[in-house]
């Protein structure tokens, strides 16, 4: 019986210790930003592809520079929301390192160490490149400070140990590309796939909140429960690779309908894109794979 006792705690010490490494935060390299220098200027283009006020300016607020976050996500696990991304020392982020952004950026990790929810696209901007992140790094702190304090999530138990998300990074995290492309559509994906995150609307999620990337782009429920994100795989968008592009641009459909909800935000992005960028993104959409063929 005392054999079978000192069985059991050994066998309870190891999967704690087994959880415990498998929930770890993961972090990034520091010899890989140490020798960076970013430059703001680019930074503004790679601020504006990856829809950075889109989420963090304050909801309705004709300024969207002003990065004091407070926009709601609401999802079947909670709500959350924006936190203030301002180069504030104390309510934002003015303080951070470069190492410090790129470990929030592509690995979803704070500076205390803590998991941050999959709510922010860290699985999607972890396919960024090293330059680029230092680059927005750059620009970041150009903005303007906001000392508005980020508005706490609302999730309950037991979605709000952070712990657990490293779980749920075991299970997801991918920081590959997920569609193969030749060279000429590389430019799109890089901008579909890691800086617009386009997926985190338009490709549907498990049950866990995981990608399901075997019907990527093929469309989700709207998360706040009103209709749906449409898909962008060649079974359902009929449009030219030139309509694309132009309501990139404009916001206008070929039906002569125009972008609403939070697409308008992501138009308003593209539109101060180059109309290369526009047209690398709509090649990519158009080449796309029907669901369950990829």
């Amino acid at each position: 019986m005392r054999g079978l006792l000192k069985l059991l705690v050994a066998a309870a010490v190891v999967s704690a210790a087994t959880g415990l490494w498998l929930t770890a935060p993961n972090r990034v390299a520091p010899e890989r930003f140490a020798n960076l220098t970013g430059d703001s200027i680019k930074g503004e283009h790679v601020f504006t592809a990856s829809g950075c006020a889109s989420c963090h300016h304050v909801p309705g607020a004709e300024d969207k520079l002003t990065l004091s976050g407070g926009m709601a996500f609401p999802s079947d696990f909670g709500t959350f929301y924006a936190p203030n991304i301002s180069p504030d020392s104390e309510q934002g982020i003015g303080g951070w390192t470069l190492l410090e952004l790129a470990n929030a950026v592509t690995r979803g990790v704070s500076p205390e160490g803590q998991h941050y929810y999959p709510a922010f696209p860290y699985n999607a901007y972890n396919k960024m490149m090293d330059q680029d992140i230092a680059d927005l790094h750059a620009y970041l702190q150009t903005l303007p400070a906001s000392a508005v304090p980020s508005k706490p999530h609302d999730v309950g138990f037991p979605f709000n140990i952070r712990r657990s998300l490293g779980g749920w990074k075991f299970l997801f995290f991918n920081d590959q590309w997920v569609i193969d492309v030749p060279p000429e559509l590389e430019r799109g994906r890089y901008l579909a796939e890691a800086q617009a995150h386009c997926a985190e609307c338009h490709t549907p999620r498990n049950i866990l909140g995981g990608l399901d990337t075997g019907r990527w782009m093929a469309g989700a429920p709207n998360p706040s429960g009103k209709g749906s994100i449409p898909a962008l795989t060649p079974n359902k968008l009929t449009w030219s690779a030139e309509d694309v592009a132009y309501y990139l641009e404009s916001g206008f459909t070929p039906d002569y309908d125009s972008v609403g909800g939070h697409m308008a935000e992501v138009v308003e992005n593209f539109s101060h894109l180059s109309a290369e960028d526009r047209t690398a993104v709509a090649a990519y959409i158009k080449a796309l794979p029907a669901p369950g063929t990829k």
